[in-house]
């Protein structure tokens, strides 16, 4: 399944200047493959869109910036909706 992820930080937690973006995901996490990265650099954003089997997975995949951030997960198609 696809998921679309909007990762934001505030800029006092920003990890420009501790190891950049890249520290806030696991790009290993089990059952995760992570098919884009988007960064917002200015509004401390960072938009992933990965395709994962389960909510623990995305868990495992987002733990590095669990203290540093907040997400919202959204499941998304590419398949069109028919009437």
């Amino acid at each position: 399944m696809l998921f679309h992820i909007t990762q934001t930080h505030t800029p006092g937690l920003c990890p420009k200047d501790a190891g950049g973006s890249r520290t806030l995901y696991d790009p290993k996490a089990k059952g995760v493959k992570l098919l884009a990265v988007y960064g917002a650099f200015a509004e401390h954003v960072i938009y992933y869109l990965v395709e994962a089997k389960d909510s623990k997975a995305i868990d495992e995949f987002l733990m590095p910036g669990f203290k540093r951030c907040t997400s919202k997960v959204t499941p998304v198609s590419e398949v069109p909706l028919v009437k």
